[in-house]
């Protein structure tokens, strides 16, 4: 099994097959889900300090915060030359 690589933006990369959901951080429930992480010390901020537009659930009950739309993290893991040395290539963001 080869490990494959996200850039979730400004840099910052994930495995790709520990993935489980990319979703977006507006209901209620998502809120919860980002609030419990923080108090267990799960939470990763990967925003660098701008909104969050999408939030990242690992297989480990990591939760991920990302200033990426989920549809360009999604599109990022579905494009075949998502390769490790194509996801440190710099954000056109």
């Amino acid at each position: 099994m080869s490990i494959r690589l996200i850039n979730i933006g400004f840099g910052n990369i994930v495995s790709a097959n520990r993935l489980v959901a990319i979703v977006s951080p507006e209901s209620a429930p998502i809120k919860r889900i980002i609030q419990e992480a923080r108090d267990r010390g799960m939470l990763v901020d990967a925003t660098y300090g701008r909104r969050t537009r999408a939030v990242i659930i690992t297989d480990s009950d990591h939760v991920i915060l990302s200033a990426v739309q989920p549809e360009t993290v999604a599109h990022r893991l579905n494009t075949k030359e998502n390769t490790p040395s194509a996801a440190l290539q710099s954000d056109e963001e």
